[in-house]
């Protein structure tokens, strides 16, 4: 059994703590799995991140930010999750190539023909067999990653996309809900305005009807 599960939505729509509770679930049923992220997936990953969410790089155009997460994504593919899969194992990654399209293509501008060459080169042109997609307003999101921001140590270390504009991130949205409306088959959207205890079980349903079709 595997597979390529990535967790997608904007800022505070809680898919990464609904990814560390699938984690505990593929764990009790004994499931093999893996867990990853990008661009933190890797160790030359998490170097490229400090420079992509460095909140001094206020001047960091959109090619760049483009190409550092594709390199990130090149030596994510190749060093982490292809293995995994081929190891056999439920892969569940925390945002993949659906967020190069949303944030740097609905959000910075970019267009999807340039995104799409950059990424296939660089992600070998392996796509998610499922993608959850948490979705919320995108109000509540940003107050939610705020008032996470506000209860760690340091309240200074949101990241750079974090502190961007409302219009900003409204456009991300959009561009998520559009790469749902045209990949229907692999997406599941998900209200996440829901609380996490009912989103879980949601989840879980799809990872469930995922599991038993492979």
């Amino acid at each position: 059994m595997k597979g390529l599960i990535t967790f997608e939505g904007i800022e505070g729509s809680g898919k990464s703590t609904q990814m560390r509770l699938v984690a505990d679930f593929l764990l009790e049923k004994k499931i093999p799995f893996f867990v990853t992220s990008e661009p933190s997936g890797t160790d030359i990953g998490r170097k490229i991140g400090g420079i992509l969410f460095d909140r001094g790089h206020r001047d960091m155009c959109a090619e760049t930010e483009l190409f550092l997460f594709c390199a990130a994504r090149a030596q994510h593919v190749r060093e982490a999750i292809v293995p995994a899969l081929e190891a056999g194992k439920i892969v569940l990654c925390d945002r993949f190539s659906d967020a190069t399209y949303a944030y740097q293509g609905a959000g910075r501008g970019l267009s999807g023909e340039f995104i799409k060459i950059v990424n296939d080169w660089s992600s070998l042109r392996l796509k998610p067999d499922l993608t959850l997609l948490f979705d919320l307003p995108v109000e509540m999101g940003l107050q939610r990653a705020i008032k996470r921001n506000d209860s760690l140590a340091d309240s200074s270390s949101s990241d750079r996309f974090e502190r961007e504009n409302v219009l900003f991130h409204a456009r991300v949205r959009e561009g998520y809900l559009s790469i749902y409306k045209s990949e229907p088959g692999r997406f599941r959207l998900i209200d996440a305005t829901m609380d996490i205890e009912t989103v879980q079980k949601e989840v879980r349903s799809h990872i469930m009807a995922f599991l038993n079709a492979h």
